[in-house]
């Protein structure tokens, strides 16, 4: 790929992790149980009865860990903050071992020159808020705003980049809706509810954050999928138009339009009267933001299938699929940065994570050759610089994820990093993606002007 004078100096190019998927040591320093500690312990919950008790340890080894992203060559690591770890019980007293743990986590990023980005919610809601609905009860919004401006008043002086929700399809339809996530629930009427929330959680946050006076950027990061019919066929297209509605429109609409689109109640017709929905609440939900994060991992062709009363569309399978069971297509990742500039939003844009899952192992000769992400990697960010050559203003690209760790319902099965864990001994040994990554970034100079990272 040709880097030159290709991307502008600031340029955010970084490394992903979240919180509970890494950190470990969830009974420590007064941590308390999160949605995801209680669902881990369900047998059959996760691959193997595997666990975030231990993950990465990243807890106990921030400090080397810092230094492997030097190594690395990014400017810029995304993680998250552990909701429980600040406030055990989700509200009340703040726990201000949790909060000095993420200080010494910002400061010890500034002194290598790296930038923070920090995700409040990644999808690890304290167990007390569980305990009295979760996501269903829109008290837990409230409480998100409240966290959001703890956080912010011991961070904000030096964090530049806040997202306040990663996923929200994840946590409300995978945790609601088919209960392959935390909390674990099956119902329909539950999962749009629990949307509702944490879209309004989101609003409520960014407007906390505001009325503290935050001097970073403030963002969301969504996961959107390109959507296409399988055929040209009627049926098909409105196949392809409501799962495009179910897996982005429901979300875009809101948080960049702040309505919900004009086919969301048809569609849920039967299920719910959207009575969760209150006045004022979308002005609220489509609070004005710095940029938007965009997750991307598929790119679905859909088909009409009227053996499915509920949705009505099938999902063509993949030729290749990968270890996840999805395809390799980086086009889908251009399609979906054009639409999102093209029809909902000149804000920047950053690529908050994109990554492939492989069963990475360690060969005889101590490496571990991932050359299948090393190609994801390159043709997704030579698709990501084809849109921004096209004029999509793109700021960053973060790929997922800097390490191995707690891969969720597929616990340490599945490997995204480009750190192989031995999380038998903890070792992090890089990878041949870490090595080509690393290289890339010196190419295009990541590392300089440092000084075009600070806080905006």
């Amino acid at each position: 790929m040709n880097s030159e004078n290709t991307y502008p100096p600031g340029f955010l190019w970084g490394a992903a992790t979240a919180a509970y998927q890494i950190e470990g040591a969830v009974a420590e320093d007064g941590r308390g149980p999160s949605i995801w500690d209680t669902f881990s312990h369900r047998p059959g919950a996760v691959l193997r009865g595997d666990t975030g008790d231990i993950a990465c340890d990243h807890y106990h080894r921030w400090e080397s860990d810092l230094d492997l992203l030097v190594e690395l060559g990014v400017n810029s690591y995304r993680f998250s903050v552990a909701w429980s770890r600040v406030l055990p019980t989700g509200a009340g007293a703040v726990n201000q071992a949790g909060l000095d743990f993420y200080g010494r986590l910002v400061d010890g990023l500034l002194e290598r020159d790296i930038t923070p980005m920090v995700t409040l919610y990644h999808w690890d809601l304290p167990q007390a808020l569980q305990d009295v609905g979760g996501w269903a009860n829109r008290d837990t919004a409230d409480r998100f705003a409240d966290y959001a401006g703890i956080v912010h008043r011991s961070l904000g002086d030096r964090v530049p980049y806040w997202l306040t929700l990663n996923e929200p399809y994840c946590s409300a339809f995978v945790g609601h809706l088919e209960g392959r996530h935390a909390p674990g629930i099956r119902d329909e009427a539950t999962a749009v509810t629990a949307l509702h929330h944490l879209l309004l959680a989101h609003g409520k946050g960014v407007q906390t954050l505001r009325a503290d006076g935050v001097s970073g950027q403030v963002g969301i990061t969504l996961n959107l999928t390109s959507v296409r019919a399988g055929s040209d066929a009627q049926e098909d297209v409105e196949a392809a138009r409501r799962l495009d509605l179910f897996e982005n429109r429901m979300f875009l609409d809101p948080v960049l339009r702040g309505q919900y689109p004009d086919d969301a109640r048809a569609f849920y017709d039967g299920v719910t009267g959207f009575e969760f929905v209150h006045d004022g609440d979308l002005e609220t939900i489509n609070a004005p933001l710095d940029y938007f994060g965009v997750n991307y991992y598929e790119r679905h062709a859909a088909v009409a299938d009227p053996r499915d009363p509920v949705r009505g569309w099938a999902k063509v399978p993949p030729a290749e699929p990968t270890i996840s069971g999805i395809s390799v297509e980086p086009v889908g990742l251009k399609e979906i940065l054009h639409r999102v500039a093209d029809e909902y939003t000149t804000l920047p844009l950053i690529v908050t994570e994109t990554g492939q899952a492989l069963f990475d192992y360690v060969d005889p000769e101590r490496e571990i050759n991932d050359a299948e992400r090393v190609h994801f990697y390159r043709s997704h960010i030579e698709a990501a610089t084809e849109a921004m050559n096209d004029g999509v203003d793109l700021v960053g690209f973060f790929p997922w994820s800097f390490m191995d760790n707690f891969e969720w319902a597929w616990g340490y099965g599945h490997r995204f990093g480009m750190y192989f864990v031995d999380y038998a001994t903890q070792e992090r040994i890089p990878k041949q993606s870490a090595h080509w990554y690393a290289s890339w970034l010196r190419q295009v100079g990541a590392r300089e002007p440092l000084s075009a990272l600070q806080v905006p």
